[in-house]
């Protein structure tokens, strides 16, 4: 009864992923650092990256390092599919995800990485709540990137998701699902979290920092300290799988 309140209701749980859900190192520099060690990283790149950072740097060094995508520029898309390492997630974010779902809350990714890695993510989340009895339909909202001929051109296709831009996503998101943000909940790591968090009626903080504690004391948002670690098995979507910001896996 409590799911089929909280489904017309439109209640939703929107979750960072890096340092929230999977532990750090996050999940684009551990692609990064596969891809790197198969040499599919052009020596150019690196230059491109200083380039771009450069260019960014007047609007801060979250921008600098949060909006430049150029070390992708070239490599192939399809790359994601072969050099992915297994995942590993917090245990307790994984079974705080499956009690949202229980209660028929809708789940939400909101997140920075490249959306072909964040599929990534998202099918192995639902492998595991589906594991748990909690399957469902899992939204998705990540930083998209130009293609060419199978391959990134280091450019992004709209802004890159952190900061104003998951508030200004869940704002989206909500719109589209008919979502009511004022009963509905997030959860984040990092003071760029911070403005999502304050777009739902029910903020959480995982494992924060000193200046996001401080202002979650301020703001009465509930902290949580995830640290038990569980390495999926990864089940690979079939090839050529693509998804529109904000639309369902399945």
């Amino acid at each position: 009864m409590k799911a089929e309140n909280a489904q017309k209701q439109g209640v939703a749980a929107f979750f960072d992923v890096d340092g929230t859900l999977t532990p750090e190192p996050s999940q684009e520099r551990r692609f990064f650092r596969a891809v790197r060690r198969s040499r599919a990283i052009p020596i150019a790149n690196y230059f491109l990256w200083g380039q771009e950072a450069l260019r960014l740097l007047p609007h801060g060094i979250a921008a600098m390092v949060n909006g430049n995508k150029r070390h992708w520029s070239g490599v192939r898309c399809d790359l994601v599919l072969q050099h992915i390492e297994a995942m590993v997630f917090f245990e307790e974010g994984i079974e705080r995800a499956a009690w949202h779902a229980g209660q028929g809350h809708k789940i939400v990714l909101v997140t920075g990485m490249p959306e072909p890695l964040a599929r990534m993510v998202a099918r192995t989340m639902e492998c595991e709540l589906e594991a748990r009895g909690a399957g469902g339909k899992l939204l998705l909202c990540a930083t998209r990137m130009e293609e060419r001929e199978g391959k990134w051109t280091g450019r992004l296709l709209g802004e890159a998701v952190y900061g104003e831009e998951k508030f200004r996503a869940v704002r989206r998101i909500a719109q589209e699902h008919r979502i009511d943000l004022r009963i509905s909940h997030a959860y984040g790591n990092a003071l760029l979290d911070q403005s999502m968090l304050a777009a739902v009626g029910h903020a959480h903080v995982v494992n924060p920092g000193r200046d996001l504690t401080a202002v979650a004391n301020q703001r009465n948002w509930e902290i949580w300290h995830w640290q038990v670690e569980k390495c999926t098995g990864q089940e690979m979507p079939l090839a050529g799988t693509t998804m529109r910001r904000g639309e369902s896996l399945v």
